[in-house]
């Protein structure tokens, strides 16, 4: 952990970037899954977690709000997931409270250079 700087954090997951790197990726991992995504992949994201939550489970569905009926498109066009909407709201808040870290870092950094 010594090579990184987290961003935020909860329970679904953690978003964090290298220290040793000169690029502007976060790294954001939920569940046993990694994306390396910059700013605007990360609003596109959002996005779609917030396009998902127009989903509905099955009506007869015992499992509720944690059965894993909903289709979560991912930044990559390529992969989608299979989440509930406990997950994604989860995730949703994982990626609110990355940008909202991001956002807020860089403006005490811009803040700080006057």
């Amino acid at each position: 952990m010594e090579n990184i700087i987290k961003i935020y954090d909860n329970k679904i997951g953690v978003s964090f970037c290298w220290k040793d790197t000169s690029t502007n990726l976060i790294q954001i991992i939920f569940r046993d899954t990694g994306f390396h995504l910059n700013e605007n992949e990360i609003e596109s994201f959002l996005e779609k977690v917030i396009d998902s939550k127009s989903q509905k489970n099955c009506p007869t569905c015992i499992e509720g709000e944690n059965c894993k009926s909903i289709l979560l498109q991912t930044p990559s066009n390529k992969v989608s997931m299979a989440v509930s909407m406990v997950e994604l709201s989860q995730i949703d808040d994982l990626l609110k409270g990355t940008l909202f870290q991001i956002r807020m870092n860089n403006y005490l950094d811009d803040l700080c250079k006057n």
